[in-house]
């Protein structure tokens, strides 16, 4: 896995990542190798190490999803502003290139440079390698493709829906959700015209809900505009 020699710059934090992917790995010297490795490297460049994330039992070819310590990693850089990773080399990210290009990506979207102690090369940093480039070229490719898909399907739902002549977009109309039905038929009681007598002014029946106690969606005093708005839209038919 190519990439470019780099030289920290002293006083900067820093966490660690180490991974073995054998369960029986665990007993023996592999955590105090890599670790000795990254602290000789962040001694020498002036790094103070700040956290530390393990997966172990954990196969190179597993992607960020199955690795509870890469993950819990990614967490931290992006919300505590370390941006250096050390690892013992290119191997404890992954030994399968492709998972390796997919893992780098997800830390240097997060601002990150990973450093790979035993040789002090920056491997988040763009190269000429002809494979990697084909890599990126593929995933996003694929991204790129996925996205198209899923605005396809958004569009066959929305008009799978509006055929059924129901609404699928924008905000809900008032009397949509759970426990709005009971205002809706309020409304529509009140705004009818009784016989022989004028209609109900909006502002009269704000006046009335707000008495009764009959809830608005956001949960303030019913006004004449919100009102309006509902009663612009239309009510939703009656409940059976």
């Amino acid at each position: 896995m190519a990439g470019k020699a780099t030289k920290a710059t002293g006083g900067q934090k820093a966490v660690s990542y180490l991974r073995c992917s054998g369960l029986g790995q665990v007993g023996g010297d592999t955590w105090d190798r890599q670790l000795a490795a990254i602290q000789k490297y962040a001694k020498a460049n002036r790094l103070d190490l700040v956290d530390e994330f393990r997966d172990a039992g954990v196969s190179g070819t597993k992607d960020l999803e199955n690795r509870p310590g890469l993950a819990a990693l990614l967490d931290r850089v992006e919300s505590n502003g370390v941006k250096i990773v050390l690892v013992e080399n290119a191997t404890r990210l992954a030994r399968d290139l492709m998972v390796s290009e997919v893992i780098l990506q997800q830390l240097a979207d997060a601002g990150c440079t990973v450093i790979a102690a035993d040789s002090g090369t920056d491997l988040t940093a763009d190269t000429d390698d002809p494979t990697r480039r084909l890599i990126r070229q593929v995933l996003g490719a694929v991204a790129e493709f996925d996205r198209r898909v899923t605005v396809l399907k958004l569009r066959a739902a929305r008009e799978r829906i509006r055929r059924r002549g129901q609404r699928c977009e924008g905000r809900k109309p008032f009397g949509s959700r759970p426990g709005e039905q009971a205002a809706i038929d309020r409304i529509r009681e009140l705004h009818r015209k009784p016989v022989g007598r004028p209609r109900m002014s909006l502002h009269e029946i704000c006046s009335v809900l707000n008495s009764e106690g009959i809830p608005t969606r956001t949960g303030t005093q019913w006004t004449r505009q919100v009102l309006h708005k509902i009663l612009q839209r239309g009510l939703p038919a009656e409940a059976e």
